[in-house]
């Protein structure tokens, strides 16, 4: 038997989409990055081209200037001074155009990227995994903390870029005037990198703050609204308020303090003292003889494309903080360790239908089993009954088939091969579980029927669903199959739910049909036309049926009795009522439920 490699950490293929491991939000994003490197060299070059066509116009008007001092004013130079700046930022605006454009569709592409990441990795996860985490903070992070990676890159990004460029524009111009002119960018750009530095270190933990703050936020949110009806049925709406406005305080605090620190931006402070040190220093070397009027017009200019950096760094510097937080979050979850195993490569042949549990142990969290030593054998075709008391194992038995989850001791083996050894999409393409909480899509009829087989035609989805006793109140709809049903079915009746599950199940053609008390919400007459298609639909194929239905119980080739978690007793009906004093106090007691 293949040796198995679990997939841990993340790592997850589906249709073609591989998910690795990242060490770091970095290397995860620079990972995606470098795809479209040939859109950052349009970035690039027009962040270079704008910053430099930006000191093009002080260069320019500190010429004209000395042309206007001359005796007499040299107005055709002015003139032509005046042309170059404007063909000048005609040409800056095309390539401010072009670095928007390509920063814009590279923050489009990364959200896109980084949330089918995000999304196939979670479909990777396993139950355990999902049962644990809460759905309001995955959506915080599919959501907002993926939309805030696109705002990193533009406008965050793309600002830094830029500002970068103009940053050295004055130290690269500013000595043709004079060497001792480098002095002033100098000492700005290095007093401005410390603070920048200090500041993100310190941004950098508050926009963390903000974005758990905001994941909790939306999390206790999804649970009020997912558990509206036990909301209202206890009259608990106050209380809800209250905890949400303790949730949004939090938010609210972390995003005060956020801009707290952004009022504390010590480059605004710098920016002034530059401009000062600048001015005066070219004063006096006017004042020297060493420099023309023109050159201290044109020096200040330079200085004021700090201005730039400078000001647009609050915005963009938080922006590309709370991108890099929003990354963290979203790779916590890509990393966070499942022990599933997709395992494409693994025994994918048709199912004939023998399932043999060896001594299977199970349990939700380490240490506390909710299966203990479980053993028994069926045989394809057969039909097994699973009863017993409410909390006993019986819909964990089942899940562990189509590794909804993994044994924890033993093996659960599918025709011979442990299902671990199966691919796990060919094992679960083949196994068909009907739960009584029933899941339906905000889609129409006949997608819900044919999700498990999108390629279904009408005639089998309608076929399907007559066997399913579900065709008649179909046509009842005023769409009929085209009729749109609310988010989880809320819409329908019990019923009208179990029947489309079982019309979906029957599309699928299962060779293993699982069927958790699938009866339990129609009635009488309902009850005994679905049992007919159940019946028929068990023919060929091996059939689980957790059950309290005598009718069900009496017919099944197998009846499996758990008790406490322990298979107490197993046999067929007859020689259970004969020989089982625990089936036939569970056999009565069903009796008299249904009596």
């Amino acid at each position: 038997m293949r040796e198995r490699q679990v997939i841990r950490m993340g790592e997850f293929a589906i249709q073609g989409h591989t998910i690795g491991k990242h060490r770091s939000a970095g290397r995860w994003i620079l990972s995606h990055l470098t795809k479209q490197w040939q859109l950052f060299i349009v970035m690039f070059i027009g962040a270079f081209g704008n910053a430099a066509l930006a000191a093009v116009m002080p260069i320019l008007i500190g010429l004209a200037f000395d042309a206007a001092l001359a005796t007499p004013p040299d107005v055709d130079f002015i003139g032509w001074a005046a042309l170059g700046i404007l063909i000048s930022q005609v040409v800056r605006a095309v390539l401010q155009l072009g670095r928007n454009f390509a920063s814009s569709v590279i923050g489009e592409r990364l959200e896109r990227d980084t949330r089918q990441d995000l999304y196939v990795s979670l479909l990777g996860k396993s139950m355990t995994f999902h049962d644990l985490q809460p759905v309001g903070d995955t959506m915080a992070r599919a959501t907002n903390d993926v939309r805030e990676l696109n705002l990193m890159m533009y406008p965050g990004i793309n600002l830094v870029v830029g500002s970068a460029n103009f940053l050295i524009m004055p130290l690269l111009l500013a000595p043709r005037y004079h060497w001792q002119l480098i002095l002033a960018p100098l000492f700005f750009i290095i007093t401005y990198i410390i603070a920048l530095a200090q500041y993100m270190n310190v941004l950098s933990r508050i926009s963390d703050r903000v974005r758990t703050a905001f994941g909790v936020l939306n999390s206790r949110l999804a649970e009020a609204i997912d558990g509206i009806e036990m909301v209202k049925s206890t009259a608990q709406e106050t209380a809800e308020v209250g905890r949400f406005e303790k949730n949004a305080r939090a938010f609210r605090d972390a995003t005060v303090a956020q801009g707290r620190e952004e009022a504390k931006f010590l480059p605004l402070l710098l920016l002034g003292i530059t401009e000062g040190i600048g001015f005066a220093h070219a004063l006096l070397l006017l004042q020297a003889g060493q420099l023309q009027v023109g050159d201290v017009v044109a020096y200040l200019g330079l200085l004021s494309l700090f201005g730039f950096p400078t000001n647009i760094s609050l915005m963009a510097y938080s922006r590309v903080s709370l991108g890099m937080a929003g990354a963290r979050r979203i790779l916590e979850l890509i990393n966070t360790e499942t022990d599933l195993d997709e395992n494409p490569q693994g025994y994918a042949e048709p199912i004939t239908g023998e399932v043999r549990f060896d001594n299977v142990t199970f349990g939700y969290v380490p240490d506390v089993d909710t299966l203990t030593n479980i053993s028994f054998t069926v045989r394809p075709g057969q039909t097994v009954a699973i009863v017993g008391q409410t909390g006993a194992g019986k819909s964990t038995l089942t899940k562990l088939i189509n590794r909804t989850y993994d044994v924890r001791e033993g093996q659960v083996l599918v025709d011979g091969v442990d299902v671990r050894d199966w691919s796990l999409a060919s094992l679960r393409r083949q196994i068909s579980i009907i739960e009584q909480d029933i899941f339906l899509f905000s889609r129409t009829v006949a997608e819900n029927i044919a999700f498990g087989a999108p390629g279904a035609t009408q005639e089998q989805i309608e076929a399907a669903a007559r066997a399913a006793q579900a065709h008649d109140f179909i046509m009842g709809f005023e769409s009929d199959y085209e009729t749109v049903v609310g988010e989880r079915g809320v819409t329908l009746s019990g019923g009208q739910r179990q029947r489309l599950a079982l019309a979906r199940a029957f599309l699928t053609n299962p060779r293993i049909l699982i069927l958790d008390d699938s009866t339990s919400a129609v009635d009488s007459e309902t009850e005994d036309q679905i049992q007919r298609a159940i019946r028929h639909a068990s023919e060929n194929r091996t059939t689980f049926l957790i059950t309290h239905r005598l009718s069900q119980i009496r017919w099944a080739d197998l009846v499996l009795v758990l008790r406490k978690g322990q298979l107490e007793v197993a046999g067929d009906h007859a020689t259970l009522m004969e020989t089982s004093a625990a089936y036939r106090q569970i056999f009565n007691q069903y009796e008299i439920e249904e009596g």
